[in-house]
């Protein structure tokens, strides 16, 4: 799977170690879910500020959180179904805020690398078609979340 990976934040140093974990994480969650090689994905990290601006603008709430998902695949009312011809999996985009996966990363007692791999590897679920908007989905959702992880080395 490629992975496209932007730090478009300062707050926060991520060093090369850092991002490569997150490739790592995409890379085995890719792996886990049976994507092909051909599977494009993109990875944004962001601060509070920018990340704050998109889900006010597409999800209508004017606060910071701490990840967003695209899906190419997914489209809503009136929105053009994107196919690429040349028949790579164009998944979509997922968004993550380096400041607030630090301060949660510090409410439940975990490193840092840890709350960006979780959060990286929620986005690409949700990419996926994963939601957590029932309980047995919600279960499910967590459990592939924690193979993934702990196949890492970041296992609760």
């Amino acid at each position: 799977m490629e992975c496209f990976i932007n730090n478009q934040q300062d707050s926060y140093p991520l060093g090369e170690e850092m991002i490569s974990l997150l490739e790592k994480v995409l890379q085995v969650a890719a792996a886990v879910e049976g994507l092909d090689q051909e599977t494009e994905v993109g990875l944004t990290l962001v601060d509070d500020a920018a990340i704050r601006e998109l889900n006010r603008a597409y999800r209508g709430i004017d606060a910071p959180t701490d990840v967003l998902s695209f899906a190419l695949n997914e489209t809503g009312p009136g929105e053009p179904v994107c196919l690429d011809p040349r028949g790579d999996r164009l998944l979509g985009d997922i968004i993550v805020s380096v400041p607030t996966a630090t301060r949660q990363a510090q409410d439940y007692g975990h490193s840092p690398a840890r709350e960006l791999a979780f959060l990286t590897v929620h986005g690409f679920l949700h990419l996926l078609g994963y939601d957590h908007d029932t309980e047995e989905a919600a279960a499910r959702m967590e459990a592939r979340q924690e193979e993934i992880l702990a196949r890492v080395g970041l296992g609760r």
